[in-house]
């Protein structure tokens, strides 16, 4: 009995699923909906990692960044990357916070330049990830009116390659000046020489050209020192090393040196000139050791004129490019500098 009750009931509902899908009809189709409104487009695709990461490209760079001085941090760090007055310039570290922040603290652990000391990296993932820290103009040190402007990269580099201390007449106006152990610009016054602003500029026969008016300023600091790569001569790129494929195609020359037309050595000559006269009238001290000139300012209250002029030789010879980084105005520097310690 209960066997055939289960029987009936399962017919029933095999009845059922077999008639119900017949009872369900669509209808013919409605007319076409308006279109919707177009969707905002998403942000281009990019692949920014790749700018970096791509291949070898990450590893060239570094490669030739170990090349430059730059990647000789170390020496930097450990004069001064812990003081809170020089770590901007002295350690990575304190380079970033000034970026960030407009002004760096105590570094407890500083350490050398690196690619993120002067690329801030991975912070959007976006295509300009690696844009470099600071770029705007810069103000000069010494001279709160005078903006250093390059126009590109090279704002990032006059941050810390220019003077720090004013000439002795503008620091220290009178017609004598105490002359200590750190008389001059300090060591990295390659902006102030480029722009032609910034040294003691004693007036003499040679005319001091305007300021900005270099070509050196309008090719800028990047435009020679990070001109292409040349790996056979190791020169450009991130190795900051002046590209003299870059200086000859500039002056339509073929030099196998940075001595065009013998400006180098001219002005190389001028200095020992100037070095002579400071050392004759007892401004600077010569010490050998192993052979090895070093000089340096004498501590004393000396003329005017003859602190300035231990200003322009101790600047000139922290510059480093003997004369290249502008002639006209390094010429006139010197010229009249000598001059006035003859009279």
């Amino acid at each position: 009995m209960k066997l055939r009750t289960f029987s009936k009931l399962l017919f029933f509902a095999f009845a059922i699923m077999c008639i119900a899908p017949s009872c369900v009809k669509e209808g013919p189709a409605g007319p076409a909906g308006a279109d919707g409104t177009n969707g905002v487009d998403g942000a281009a695709g990019s692949l920014s990692c790749l700018a970096c990461h791509a291949g070898t490209n990450m590893d060239s760079k570094k490669s030739e960044f170990y090349m430059s001085e730059h990647s000789l941090g170390a020496v930097a760090v450990e004069s001064e990357g812990g003081n809170p007055s020089c770590d901007r310039c002295h350690s990575s570290e304190g380079f970033i916070e000034y970026a960030t922040l407009g002004a760096a603290g105590t570094i407890n652990k500083p350490s050398a330049w690196e690619c993120a000391t002067c690329h801030g990296i991975h912070s959007t993932f976006q295509s300009t990830d690696y844009a470099l820290r600071l770029g705007g103009p810069v103000k000069s040190n010494i001279d709160a009116t005078y903006m250093f402007d390059f126009k590109n990269g090279s704002n990032l580099c006059v941050n810390c390659h220019q003077a720090r201390t004013a000439e002795p007449n503008i620091a220290k106006p009178g017609t004598t000046y105490a002359v200590s152990v750190r008389i001059g610009p300090h060591h990295g016054p390659q902006g102030n020489l480029v722009a032609g602003v910034g040294f003691a500029e004693i007036p003499g026969a040679v005319a001091y050209p305007a300021k900005g008016t270099s070509k050196h300023y309008s090719s800028s600091c990047t435009g020679c020192h990070m001109a292409t790569f040349d790996k056979t001569k190791s020169q450009g790129g991130h190795s900051l090393i002046p590209s003299l494929a870059k200086c000859n195609s500039c002056h339509g020359a073929t030099d196998t040196n940075y001595d065009h037309n013998g400006k180098q050595t001219t002005i190389a000559a001028r200095l020992v000139v100037l070095r002579d006269l400071l050392l004759a009238k007892g401004i600077i001290t010569k010490t050998t050791v192993d052979g090895v000139d070093t000089y340096a300012p004498k501590t004393a209250t000396v003329p005017m004129v003859q602190a300035q002029a231990a200003y322009n030789y101790f600047g000139l010879m922290d510059d480093r490019s003997e004369g290249v980084h502008n002639p006209p105005y390094i010429t006139a520097l010197l010229e009249n500098t000598i001059a006035a310690l003859n009279k």
